[in-house]
């Protein structure tokens, strides 16, 4: 009898693009790998001096997050998101987020006959939280279908990959569905400083703000990473927020389990909360770098949907993805098929803006000059 849990999880998505990327290696040029969504940049010095600076920890941190921290993350979340009166109590840091997302359905207790709900066009960690604790997943926008067993519910805005941005009466609509199912709403949020076209110069919102969730955040948690705003995805740098009661009882399992994050992590977190310059210039570096790309990907043919935020284009060409895939291999470059994200993006692929100049400029020449584009 198999004890484990390996045949619950495919192969990591990742090792079907192995074929591809040594395709594209073989280009004249090399590869250009546009599929990682991997912060290229240098994490900033005000960061890495404020690491260095809290590199004596001889002692083990608080899992709940010291008191600097938690009061650097409900400060930021008034002055940034939108969302006043936050108390440390509702504050956790995490090892990442991809940890607490991948985690938290067996944090709850979920099993066999539970549902998750996550997004049709869906990152790859939620369907993997459900299949770690016996879980049904079910891929759904609308909270007018999510089932009535429906335990935990994730929306993600802005999307990975699709970067769409859910507004203000979306969000409340799927956090007063998932308050009539009993269920809980929980939050992806991690690219919310990184919004263009109509939301460039506008606050996200979040799942946190009053005008979404009311006077209340019973039944909600926001995940929140730093790994794209400050070039901080080395450092595991996270937290989620959300009703006190929640995160008192997920703070308490963590104990038990050993999930704290390092407290020179954690000051460097309060050194790269409370400064806005950094993050306004990886932004704008990003900005230039979508916008060559971008500009390059519509003159191939592309058509995109959303691309509303974050670090990814989100395209098709009409076809099957792996199709797209083998095509852009031949140009000597990696893109990421939409069947990594579910049964709903069989024909889109997803481009990253998070490599440097260099290689995002040989990209776009490549697209350009296989259409006979100089």
């Amino acid at each position: 009898r198999n004890l484990f849990m390996f045949d619950r999880l495919p192969e990591y998505p990742w090792e079907q693009l192995k074929p591809y990327a040594a395709k594209a290696a073989l280009h004249p040029g090399g590869a250009v790998d546009l599929s990682v969504g991997s912060p290229v940049d240098p994490t900033p010095s005000i960061i890495q001096d404020a690491l260095n600076a809290s590199s004596n920890a001889p002692g083990y941190p608080s899992t709940g997050g010291s008191a600097e921290f938690k009061a650097a993350v409900v400060e930021w979340f008034g002055r940034r998101r939108g969302v006043p009166g936050l108390k440390p109590e509702q504050v956790m840091p995490t090892i990442g987020s991809k940890e607490l997302i991948s985690w938290l359905p067996l944090l709850m207790g979920l099993g066999p006959g539970d549902v998750v709900v996550q997004p049709k066009v869906a990152y790859t960690a939620y369907v993997v939280g459900a299949a770690l604790c016996g879980a049904e997943i079910v891929s759904e926008d609308d909270p007018a279908k999510w089932p009535s067993n429906a335990k935990l519910i994730w929306i993600n805005s802005p999307g990975n990959p699709d970067g769409r941005v859910m507004d203000v009466a979306e969000m409340k609509a799927a956090v007063d569905r998932a308050r009539e199912l009993g269920a809980l709403l929980a939050s992806d949020e991690c690219y919310a400083e990184l919004g263009w076209n109509e939301w460039s110069d506008k606050l996200i919102p979040s799942v946190l703000d009053p005008r979404v969730c009311g006077d209340s955040h019973e039944g909600v948690l926001a995940v929140y990473s730093l790994s794209k705003q400050s070039n901080m995805a080395g450092y595991r740098a996270a937290f989620a927020v959300g009703e006190a009661s929640l995160i008192k009882g997920l703070v308490n399992l963590r104990m038990h389990s050993g999930l704290n994050t390092p407290l020179p992590v954690q000051r460097a977190m309060v050194v790269a909360l409370g400064d806005e310059e950094h993050v306004a210039i990886e932004k704008e570096i990003y900005r230039e770098r979508r916008e060559v790309l971008l500009a390059a990907v519509r003159d191939y043919g592309f058509k995109l949907a959303d691309s509303e935020a974050g670090l990814y284009l989100w395209a098709t060409l009409g076809e099957d993805c792996f199709k797209t895939v083998d095509r852009m291999a031949d140009l000597g470059i990696v893109v990421v098929p939409g069947t990594f994200y579910g049964e709903f993006s069989t024909e889109y692929v997803r481009f990253s803006i998070t490599a440097t100049d260099d290689k995002i400029a040989e990209g776009a020449r490549r697209l350009r000059d296989a259409i006979g584009l100089v």
